[in-house]
């Protein structure tokens, strides 16, 4: 607002105008007050019914128990105690004691009102050295969280694979060994058995890009002109070569773990990955601009949903790696396309505006002044919420289709009155929920929303530095809050709607 809006014209009516305060809606008003009847309200943005409202986490960023009942080590395990990775020296050891109060974390989503709940299995929980003989004290940690879950009328929906993969296979070759693949569909045949006599829906590997392309390369990042770099575990920088091999070999461990799913959960067991969608949005909303969105989109995910879900590596993507494409087969890549019943999206951010041109797309950088959340890297732009998953049913006519992960750090602080009054979340929150519930309203097969976070947690290479939750955690006494967002988030669930 103006510094030249005054109390005085703020009276005279520029303050309605400054709020979008129409006169004619004014006049409406007013006259609604005179014949006593309810000023109008614009009808509420909802959700299909049935829709999926949940929460998220990850097991190294919240369970803690590291050493505890046989756990084996991950490589995030090596990577967090391997001096200058993590800020402020951070490590999971603790995290947030989830293992020992995942009661207590289960009655959180209850008094918000939450229908589902994604986290994920620790595959060193299950098999600490990768493979060979289970760890059925690992195993029974899950069956009881599934069990508190199922008894508070929350529906669970674990992810097998959210990077902690065993530190065993690392030291056989990690991601670069083919052999990787089938330890992870072993590994995944042995969940669907043991689990889906209570759970029905699994998702496989989460964020390809991640783990693959940030862990085993790194990704440089500019911010106000200033260049910086992300790294995951195992922190590696292989050549182009390698790091198209490790593509693949991810690939065609969704494609086996599918399948071994199928074989050995009971009927009815559904699967699909969770993805973070490379997505171009068109930087102007025309014809033209739309399909080249979509054409840039198809071909940023050419290494991972795009042959997920195609069955073969674009031609462009084959062309661009020239000698460095990684090795293949026929029955590779029909392993890899194995069909999936659904898809989840994890959307923070667009990763370019588009305008159509000759080539096809015309990537439009980002102005140094576009407004971004709290993490150097997450640019805001809302309306990706809407074009993710449009394109993706658009391009690939995915039939379900969940939010597996959003979300924003922000600079949480605890106030005197001990309330942690999160406003930036909560527009964050307002605004991408409005951009979806337009995509469900269009008759995009949106079926749930799960919001990253649960709670504040180890936030990877930021350590404890970044709070992405719905509930405020102190780390030193393991106090759980919830913030003035978890408020929001409980309201939104119960009206299924924006609000």
């Amino acid at each position: 607002m103006s510094t030249h809006l005054t109390r005085r014209n703020f009276a005279k009516g520029a303050g309605a105008a400054a709020l979008g305060i129409t006169a004619a809606a004014s006049a409406v008003s007013a006259q609604a007050s005179i014949e006593g009847r309810p000023k109008p309200v614009q009808a509420a943005a909802t959700f299909p019914d049935g829709f999926a409202w949940g929460v998220a986490t990850s097991a190294f960023q919240i369970e803690g128990a590291v050493r505890e009942d046989g756990r084996g080590a991950s490589i995030w395990d090596t990577y967090t105690h391997t001096p200058g990775k993590i800020r402020n020296g951070d490590n999971a050891e603790i995290a947030n004691d989830h293992y020992h109060r995942y009661l207590d974390d289960v009655g959180l989503m209850r008094e918000m009102g939450v229908k589902t709940y994604r986290f994920s299995v620790a595959w060193p929980r299950i098999f600490p050295n990768g493979t060979g003989q289970p760890n059925a004290k690992g195993l029974d940690f899950y069956r009881r969280l599934v069990d508190a879950l199922l008894e508070a009328g929350i529906e669970p929906f674990p992810t097998l694979y959210h990077w902690d993969l065993p530190q065993a296979l690392q030291d056989r070759g990690g991601w670069q060994s083919r052999d990787t693949a089938q330890a992870f569909a072993d590994y995944a045949a042995h969940m669907a058995a043991q689990l889906s006599d209570r759970v029905t829906n699994f998702f496989t590997i989460n964020e390809f890009f991640s783990f693959v392309d940030i862990g085993h390369r790194g990704f440089e990042i500019t911010v106000d002109g200033k260049k910086g770099r992300i790294e995951f575990a195992p922190g590696l920088r292989l050549s182009n070569a390698q790091l198209n091999q490790v593509r693949h070999n991810a690939v065609l461990a969704q494609g086996l773990s599918v399948q071994a799913i199928r074989a050995h959960g009971k009927a009815g067991t559904r699967c699909g990955p969770a993805d973070n969608l490379s997505t171009a949005v068109p930087a102007i909303e025309t014809p033209d601009n739309i399909k080249a969105a979509e054409i840039a989109t198809r071909e940023m995910n050419a290494g991972y949903l795009t042959v997920i879900l195609e069955g073969k590596y674009t031609d462009v993507y084959l062309a661009n790696a020239g000698n460095d494409a990684p090795k293949f087969t026929d029955e590779d890549l029909r392993i890899i396309s194995s069909p999936v019943d659904f898809i989840g999206l994890n959307i923070y951010r667009p990763s370019a505006y588009v305008v159509a041109s000759e080539s096809g797309f015309r990537p439009i950088p980002f102005n140094k002044s576009h407004p971004r959340m709290l993490s150097h890297w997450h640019l805001l732009a809302p309306e990706v919420m809407y074009w993710a998953p449009r394109q993706l049913h658009s391009l690939w006519k995915t039939k379900e289709i969940y939010i597996t992960e959003n979300g924003c750090g922000a600079s949480d602080e605890m106030s005197a009155a001990g309330t942690v009054d999160d406003s930036d979340r909560i527009m964050f929150l307002r605004n991408h929920l409005t951009h979806l519930q337009r995509a469900t309203a269009e008759g995009v097969p949106v079926k749930g929303y799960f919001h990253w976070s649960l709670m504040d947690n180890f936030e990877w290479s930021e350590g404890f530095a970044e709070r992405f939750g719905l509930v405020y955690v102190d780390f030193k006494t393991q106090k759980r809050t919830p913030k003035l967002s978890a408020a929001y988030f409980r309201e939104a669930i119960a009206r299924n709607a924006v609000v």
